[in-house]
This record gives structure tokens, C-alpha cells and sequence, in this order.
């Protein structure tokens, strides 16, 4: 962050906001229901951590058991005592903020945690630092299974930093997977400077388009979407401010994987899915695109199959197919050849996106 944005973000987080029933949107809620599982890891978190959580998504990544895990922005540290439940005694979480008030609530409450999770020493530490100068924080390269951020990355000013450093610090196969908001237009100049809309997380909300560009110069080659949703804006003061800008709260999982390709390319390729994932036993929901039916054979295209096969996911997965054979692109990705073909009409379409 610069010097002003860093500034903000400490006042508005650490003074001006006591819980999250002071935020004037709901750019910083969770709507999403979680499940029975998650709301019962919740339910062992203290009430002091919860009532100081201002993310816009549910950060609870798949298959995180034994996973070394960084949360930037980790906030009063609700996800990363989430997280290290899933991570188990065997994980790691380190938690980065930049809020002093933050951490402090964060640091009070790691013993009491511990002995709650039943672990023999902790497993989570929070860090006090800028997350777009991860650099200076001593972390090593290729260290990381899973990063997670939570409505934190647009409140920084050079968020091509962070995507950078994201790639850097995790692992090969390792995966970013983060909820933030974004615009359906690039944010005027003069909103961009307004202390309010910024605490508020709309004033650096992303244009989409710009993220796509930031992610795959940091490496990250193939963007994929989770979920998604409108964000509604109460306040009339600020809803004036912003019109007729739209924003969006949205998951996105990036995996550090050389070699992508730009496009869903069609191999000839499948995976089955085995079952076994907590939360997905019988449905596993890898993107917005890709609802894979445990036991049934699931076409997809290379860059997905390299995805679940190369990362964490692999175990669950039966493997099928290799890239000796190319078909073309995979026809409903919108990146099919632009010229006209008669016999388009008769070749069949594949589950890939």
C-alpha cells in the first residue's frame, strides 16, 4: 500500500469501525451460507475475533489437511482460526495485517484456540506487515500449499505486488484463492482518493479486466472464477457517489502452474472424481463452470486436468488422457475459432466450461 491508502486502512479498521455492524455496505459481508461444517468451525472461534471480521467471502479452500497456509489481511484472524482447524495439527497458518488494533484482538486469543483445537502447540502466528512489501517480510520462495486473502487486496494501491508476491512465495501447484471486490468499469480518479469509499472497499474495487491483466503478469496464466455476486449499496450518500458503477464480491482461485495455456484447449481429456473431499463427498464444485459428480467421467480441458492433477486436488481424482492429441478448443469456452464451419453444428460439446 502506499503511505495514504495504508494510513486509511489502519484508521478505518483499527478507529473508525468497532464491529462489522459499521460498515455502511455490504461490500465487507459474507452472504454466502456456509456450511455445517465451516459453521461449526466458526462456532470455536471467539466471539471478540468474530465480531472484528469484515471479509466478503467464505475462504475454506478444499483439501487443506497438513497445508502451510498464508492469509493476507488476515484481519482480527477469523479466517486464519478457521483455516487451522481444516489445516489440522500437522498445518501451518501465518496471518500478515497491517492494523494494530487488528492483531492485537488476533494475538489475545491463540492460546485459548489452541486448547480449544486440541492441539499440542499452536499452529497459527500473526505477523505485523504491509502485504504488498511482502518482500520485506523474511517469507521464502516456493513455501506456501495455499494463499488466501479476504476483501483486503483492494484497499492496496499496487495490487500487481501482491499478485506477484503470491506467485513467488507458494509452492508449484500451490493456489491462491481469494474473495475481493470488483467494478464493472475502471473507478474514477476522485472516488479512488475518497477515505470512505475506500474504507468501505469500493473505491479500489479492480475492473475486472485490469485483474485479468495483473494475474497472468504475475504468473498467474489461467484465472477461474468460484462464485460471485452483486453488491447492494444502502447507503444513499455513497450509492449517489458511485452511480452508475456496478460491484461485485467474487472468489477467484489462480494456480501457480507453468505453462498454461490462454485458452480451454480441447486434449481429449478426463478426470473422475473419487469422492473424499470434505463438503463435496458427492458434488465437487471446482469453479463456477466445473460441477464434477463423484464416480463419472468428466471431460475437461488441459489447463483444468493439469490443475486438479499437478496441486493438492490429485488425490481425489482419476487421471485420464495425456496432450499427445489436440482437438481444438473446447466450443462453449468463447474462444471457439472465429470462422464459419457447416458442420459446427454436428460436433459434439464436451462438459469443459
Amino acid at each position: 500500500m502506499n503511505d495514504m491508502s495504508l494510513e486509511n486502512v489502519r484508521d478505518y479498521y483499527g478507529k473508525v469501525l468497532g464491529t462489522s455492524q459499521d460498515l455502511r455496505t455490504d461490500a465487507c459481508a459474507t452472504a454466502e451460507p456456509p456450511s455445517l461444517r465451516v459453521r461449526q468451525a466458526l462456532g470455536r472461534v471467539h466471539e471478540e475475533v468474530k465480531a472484528r471480521y469484515f471479509g466478503c467471502g467464505l475462504l475454506v479452500p478444499p483439501a487443506l489437511e497438513g497445508a502451510r497456509i498464508l492469509d493476507l489481511g488476515c484481519g482480527s484472524g477469523q479466517d486464519c482460526y478457521v483455516l487451522a482447524q481444516f489445516a489440522g495439527p500437522a498445518g501451518r497458518v501465518v496471518g500478515v495485517d497491517a492494523t494494530p488494533e487488528q492483531l492485537a484482538i488476533a494475538r489475545r486469543h491463540v492460546e485459548s484456540h489452541r486448547q480449544l483445537f486440541g492441539f499440542s502447540q499452536s499452529t497459527v502466528d500473526f505477523i505485523d506487515g504491509d502485504i504488498a512489501r511482502l518482500d520485506e517480510l523474511g517469507f521464502e520462495p516456493n513455501s506456501f500449499d495455499v494463499i488466501v486473502s479476504n476483501c483486503v487486496i483492494n484497499l492496496v494501491e499496487d495490487k500487481g505486488a501482491v499478485f506477484a508476491a503470491a506467485h513467488r512465495l507458494l509452492k508449484p501447484g500451490g493456489e491462491f484463492y481469494f474473495s475481493d471486490v470488483y467494478a464493472d468499469r475502471r473507478v474514477p480518479r476522485e472516488l479512488r482518493q475518497d477515505s470512505v469509499l475506500h474504507g468501505e472497499c469500493l473505491a479500489g474495487a479492480l475492473y475486472w479486466g485490469d485483474f485479468m491483466m495483473l494475474a497472468k503478469a504475475a504468473g498467474f496464466l489461467d484465472t477461474r472464477l468460484a462464485s460471485d455476486r452483486p453488491l447492494a449499496v444502502g447507503d444513499p450518500e455513497i450509492a449517489a457517489k458511485v452511480a452508475p458503477i456496478r460491484f461485485f464480491s467474487a472468489t477467484y482461485r489462480l494456480f501457480k502452474l507453468a505453462g498454461l495455456e490462454p485458452a480451454c484447449e480441447d486434449y481429449g481429456q478426463a478426470v473422475r472424481y473419487r469422492g473424499g473431499i470434505p463438503d463435496a463427498e458427492q458434488i465437487f464444485r471446482f469453479d463456477k463452470h466445473h460441477r464434477i459428480e463423484a464416480g463419472r467421467m468428466f471431460p475437461v480441458c488441459g489447463n483444468t486436468w493439469r490443475m486438479l492433477k499437478e496441486s493438492r486436488l490429485a488425490a481425489h481424482f482419476d487421471f485420464f488422457g495425456d496432450f499427445t492429441r489436440h482437438y481444438g478448443i473446447f466450443a462453449d469456452c468463447g474462444l471457439a475459432a472465429p470462422f464459419s464451419d457447416p458442420i459446427e453444428a454436428t460436433r459434439s460439446v464436451s462438459a469443459c466450461c
